[in-house]
């Protein structure tokens, strides 16, 4: 596609692609830095997990997907050193899953990924215009949210 054709498209299939383009890009670097292993579905449950931890429960709820499949993931990343299983501070019996040190490591290195990435973007678009763009789309966010059980920042799957 050229870039008329893009223009073309509705606003919807627009953010679909800069999504897909810039998850697309994250996994490219995470891998070459070693990360080849990560998905874009752990990213989410990382997010449930930082600072503190997350019990599988929780874990459940936040991805909107059973404990069992919770417990794959889990094991998954346990296995390729991204997470621990830990004993509850409060609940004994319980466990709580929380980041490794790798763990911390690929979040580190998806948080200066993305910031390049949007430097690229504002360098393509300019500064000025990029801040208007993060703004409005924010405001919409915002207004779409309000008054609503936030599903912000949860995979649509």
């Amino acid at each position: 596609m050229n870039h008329s054709e893009f223009s073309e498209l509705d606003l919807t299939s627009l953010l679909s692609l800069s999504y897909s383009a810039t998850i697309n890009e994250l996994h490219e670097r995470l891998s070459e830095l070693g990360f080849g292993d990560i998905r874009p579905a752990h990213g989410f449950m990382f997010k449930c997990i930082i600072p503190n931890g997350a019990t599988g429960i929780e874990l459940s709820e936040y991805l909107g997907i059973t404990k069992q499949a919770v417990s794959k993931m889990v094991d998954y990343l346990e296995k390729n050193g991204y997470v621990m299983r830990q004993t509850h501070p409060t609940d004994k019996r319980g466990k709580i899953i929380v980041l490794t040190e790798r763990g911390w490591l690929v979040v580190k290195a998806k948080e200066k990924i993305l910031t390049e990435v949007e430097g690229q973007w504002s360098e393509n678009i300019g500064s000025e215009r990029m801040q208007m763009l993060k703004g409005d789309l924010s405001k919409l966010i915002f207004k779409e949210n309000e008054g609503k059980l936030s599903s912000f920042s949860r995979p649509i799957w």
